[in-house]
């Protein structure tokens, strides 16, 4: 199960001006028209993943029990957020699909993204797998039979970067349609 982290309190001074940037890119690209949405929000993502000083060092801190989410940016208008993932080494998130679009990049460390295949009994069955690296994006529809698992198999503590077309407040209910655990 994910945590999700509570809503930090307001910045003391302004944002770094690569996560500002970022966020003024992930804007513009969230107006696109909706079909074309997650992947220029995606493309929009990529050329931050490399610079070291996007988060600030521990910005983002893992969770022991489970992955976290971290706010990084809530749209005022409500039609999208942008969260930072810490994940632990074994971590991972439950069998999903999404209620909504996204986009994500892998900021640290390679997170493995299982992928499924809808199954005859209700329970997906797992088709492949990739890798994704630092520097490595994905995106995709609302749609649920896009069915994926993101988990940290390496080492070390990976971070990726994740855009949801809801509301933050409505992450619980409008992000992931889970299958299981």
């Amino acid at each position: 199960m994910s945590f999700i982290a509570p809503n930090p309190a307001p910045p003391a001074k302004p944002l770094a001006a690569p996560l500002a940037a970022m966020l003024a890119d992930i804007a513009a690209a969230a107006r696109a028209p909706e079909a074309e949405r997650p992947g220029r929000v995606a493309a929009a993502i990529a050329p931050y993943l490399a610079v070291p000083d996007l988060l600030a060092p521990g910005a983002c801190p893992c969770n022991p029990e489970r992955y976290v989410r971290h706010l990084l940016y809530a749209d005022p208008a409500g039609g999208y957020a942008v969260v930072a993932l810490a994940w632990r080494p074994g971590q991972m998130s439950p069998v999903h699909a999404h209620r909504t679009w996204c986009a994500l990049g892998v900021y640290r460390g390679t997170l493995t993204e299982g992928h499924y295949a809808p199954g005859t009994s209700g329970t997906p069955r797992q088709t492949g797998s990739v890798l994704r690296p630092r520097g490595a994006t994905c995106h995709g529809p609302a749609d649920p039979e896009l069915i994926h698992r993101l988990a940290n198999l390496s080492g070390e503590e990976a971070v990726s970067i994740h855009v949801y077309g809801v509301p933050y407040e409505r992450f619980g209910a409008d992000v992931n349609l889970v299958y299981a655990d």
